[in-house]
């Protein structure tokens, strides 16, 4: 039977050889996956790459719930604080970005270990980018046109209609991700949602782990929420939207301002909407996001779930990458040593 064991882990090994493991650590927000990302790099060489929207701006620290300065001096992130708020990032550029540092952490002889929320960063990560048509200006026009006129939430009921999957992933007031929708639809014939689901074979012989860690218990997720952002608030979250304000170039057209909880504080800083108004539905606009990450997470294969009530989900994970990445199990070493 040890024999068995040994030509198992061999086995393991040698695939790990042949084809390298990249760990995606991925779950709704506020679930604690920067916490366990952290303890697991600290304890397995792992470097840590952020799948983040948000978090790739800088001075936008509080409202990404990005970890503080001593985490970070310890355990370093890539892709945070790369760029200034104005500037706009996609999903075709943290491809590239993506690649690149998990290509600089292979020559190391680490593993990455992803960890976010953005889930179709992640979706492009591990399949490739859809082959989707170029921006189309006058087609653009018209839609921001018949926007002026009816509202984007008119134009969101209309995507629901032609796709509905990437409607569900959008809010109603997120004018740049329903016009790229309806936009691909016009063009194309074929929804969004489709096309980008269709695999492209540029990652297809890397082995993917993938965890996602989230309470079992959904209403558990929804206190965490309102906890972690009447955090933000005592540690100075409208200070700093207040910051990005005053800047005077960014607005709520800006891609780094739409991300929830600065989007909702925004008015609030403009004397339009009362102030806790705003944070109620900051607060709803996180659960929403926290629903459409589930459900994303959801339609994963080979996932390993993890909950994050669960006292020994760090144990499972650290057991999981060990297995996936050596073929040792750190649990089984500790045991034949005492």
């Amino acid at each position: 039977m040890s024999r068995g064991r040994g030509s198992e882990r061999a086995g393991a090994e040698a695939g790990a050889e042949e084809h390298p493991v990249a760990v995606l650590l991925m779950g709704p927000t506020g679930s604690g996956k920067t916490d366990l990302a952290v303890a697991l790099a600290e304890r397995l060489p792992l470097d840590v790459v952020s799948v983040d929207s948000a978090m790739v701006y800088r001075g936008m620290d509080i409202g990404t719930a990005k970890p503080p300065a001593d985490v970070l001096a310890r355990t370093p992130h890539r892709l945070i604080d790369m760029l200034d708020p104005a500037c706009s990032y996609s999903v075709e550029r943290f491809r590239v970005d993506a690649l690149r540092e998990l290509a600089d952490i292979e020559r190391t002889g680490r593993t990455a270990l992803f960890v976010g929320g953005t889930m179709l960063y992640f979706r492009a990560l591990q399949r490739g980018l859809a082959r989707l048509p170029d921006a189309d200006p006058a087609l653009r026009a018209v839609l921001d046109a018949r926007a002026a006129r009816e509202g984007w939430p008119a134009l969101h009921a209309e995507l629901a209609r032609l796709d509905p999957r990437a409607a569900s992933r959008v809010h109603p007031h997120d004018a740049q991700r329903i016009q790229r929708a309806l936009e691909v639809y016009e063009l194309t014939g074929r929804p969004l949602s489709v096309l980008q689901e269709e695999d492209l074979p540029e990652t297809s012989r890397r082995r993917w782990l993938k965890l996602a860690l989230a309470p079992v218990d959904r209403d558990v997720l929804h206190d965490r929420i309102v906890h972690r952002f009447r955090h933000m608030l005592a540690n100075g979250l409208v200070d700093e939207v207040r910051r990005l304000q005053a800047r005077g170039d960014l607005d709520l057209r800006t891609s780094s301002v739409r991300a929830v909880g600065y989007r909702q504080l925004w008015p609030c800083l403009r004397g339009d909407v009362e102030l806790e108004d705003g944070v109620q539905a900051a607060i709803v606009a996180t659960r929403q996001l926290a629903k459409r990450q589930l459900t994303w997470l959801r339609a994963e294969t080979d996932m390993t779930w993890l909950d994050s009530q669960d006292a020994g989900r760090y144990t499972r994970a650290l057991e999981q990458i060990s297995l996936a990445v050596t073929g040792a199990n750190p649990a089984a070493g500790k045991a034949s040593s005492g």
